[in-house]
């Protein structure tokens, strides 16, 4: 029944074609150049189709290739652009869409798990998808009570794929580590092979979306839909419409940029201290801005979806990471290093200098210095080459550096949702969320002190000067 290569000769080979066909692309942009075409244009086109073929192989494997992908498709803004224009486009395609499963496959599905007479469940049922998504599509239709529903269908055969997909793409990890400099792409696959099974399981994520359904439902700024109906491989919810956060990220305007930012940081800090829950999956695809906020029809709310990985946090984010924040913040190296310690973050056997680690961290927390920070691909960039340059004293000392286990998810969320708002160029007030959310984070700044990043309101507000301002100020911080 199932249309997905499951077999792992066939993945593996499949996956393995990746780096085979960038040889195979090196070698016909030699014979380019050889009848004289230049080295721009050739190159050019060289990153073009390695990034056509990366989102063709994964796309088509779907599961944890497909995930692998979506994971690595938040940080393409820390990408230098001469190497991130080429792969942008690809990456962003898996963030909301893949090919689509084929119609008897869905329907034999359905026919499995909700039984003969399916479709009485249903007034209407699109056969095309409405998405297509890691282990899953989406399709739209009406349920029998007349509500709009989305209806979300495991892929046959997406659990065996997970696995084998993060197995085998653990053995290329040195040849796509260049699509992100500075990140070391194995841990990142490990994490997800552990993580990403719970999203087979639509019990668990069905129980998880309506604990979030339940809280936010008198929401004015966050809408999340509720669950309708669940069984093993299907889960209905109801349906909402909005504009997907890859189009803001595309074509919004500055006040759609930075409302879906600020609301983006809103709702993953304050979810944990409201449900227990992390939504662990920050990717574009899984958010829309929908029309109604506060202010009214011309106001955007945040619609959130799939809560298929979430971090179980019962007493909110941890304080300690709110206690070192703060505390970095104010300058108190030794009591930081301290902290660090205890938590783990580093190793008995090691001793680092504490001003050295609080220079290390202060250029990455300055969106939670000033007031508003406009995030930017710039900013992010900086960041990355300052701790992935080897002639760095940021990269030496972050070699030292350890992520306890507990925090691992916790790690990868902020980085990607940080990703996510560099992509949108969106200015947010930071800070104001942290003080409301995020337990042990108390200022002893007074409110009149805080800056703007020296920018105006009008400038901090098209979102692209705060950011590269304060890199600027980056080689100071590490002196």
């Amino acid at each position: 029944m199932s249309d997905l290569p499951r077999k792992a000769v066939t993945r593996t080979a499949k996956l393995a074609a990746l780096p085979l066909g960038f040889a195979g692309r090196a070698t016909w942009g030699l014979g380019k150049r050889i009848v004289g075409e230049s080295a721009e244009i050739v190159g050019r086109e060289l990153q073009q189709r390695t990034a056509e073929q990366l989102f063709k192989v994964l796309g088509e494997l779907k599961g944890g290739a497909m995930k692998f992908g979506q994971a690595l498709s938040v940080f393409e803004s820390a990408l230098p652009e001469e190497i991130a224009g080429p792969y942008r486009a690809a990456l962003t395609k898996l963030q909301e869409a893949a090919p689509p499963m084929p119609t008897r496959t869905v329907h034999a599905v359905l026919e499995q798990r909700l039984g003969p007479d399916w479709r009485d469940l249903f007034e209407e049922f699109e056969d095309k998808p409405a998405a297509a998504a890691s282990i899953g599509q989406v399709h739209r239709a009406v349920w029998h009570d007349g509500r709009e529903v989305a209806v979300k269908v495991q892929y046959p055969g997406a659990g065996e794929a997970l696995l084998s997909d993060l197995g085998q793409l653990s053995r290329f990890a040195r040849l796509l580590g260049p699509l992100i400099p500075g990140m070391d792409i194995k841990p990142l696959i490990a994490e997800l092979r552990d993580r990403v099974s719970e999203e087979l399981d639509y019990a668990l994520e069905a129980e998880a979306q309506t604990v979030h359904a339940e809280e936010f439902a008198e929401d004015p700024d966050v809408v999340v839909p509720a669950v309708v109906h669940q069984c093993d491989q299907v889960l209905v919810t109801e349906w909402i419409d909005g504009i997907p956060l890859s189009e803001v990220i595309s074509d919004g305007t500055p006040e759609q940029r930075n409302r879906a930012g600020q609301l983006l940081a809103r709702f993953l800090f304050s979810g944990p201290a409201r449900t227990g829950l992390l939504h662990a999956d920050p990717h574009p695809g899984n958010f829309r801005l929908l029309p109604g906020g506060p202010g009214g029809e011309d106001d955007w709310r945040l619609g959130v979806l799939d809560f298929g990985t979430v971090d179980r946090l019962p007493g909110g984010l941890p304080t300690p990471i709110g206690i070192s924040l703060r505390m970095t913040l104010d300058g108190e190296a030794e009591p930081v290093y301290e902290l660090l310690c205890e938590e783990g973050f580093v190793k008995e056997s090691i001793e680092l200098d504490p001003d050295a680690v609080l220079d290390y961290l202060l250029p990455i927390i300055e969106p939670a210095r000033v007031e508003a920070f406009a995030f930017n691909r710039t900013w992010m960039r900086n960041q990355a080459a300052r701790i992935a340059d080897p002639r760095s004293p940021a990269y030496q000392l972050g070699k030292r550096l350890n992520l306890p286990p507990a925090y691992l998810l916790i790690h990868r969320v902020t980085l990607s949702t940080i990703g996510v708002l560099c992509q949108l160029g969106a200015t947010v007030r930071l800070r104001e969320e942290l003080e409301e959310w995020l337990p042990g984070f108390v200022t002893d700044i007074p409110e009149d002190e805080l800056t703007d990043g020296g920018l105006a309101d009008d400038e901090l507000a098209d979102g692209e000067l705060a950011g590269d301002e304060l890199c600027e100020e980056e080689p100071a911080a590490e002196a």
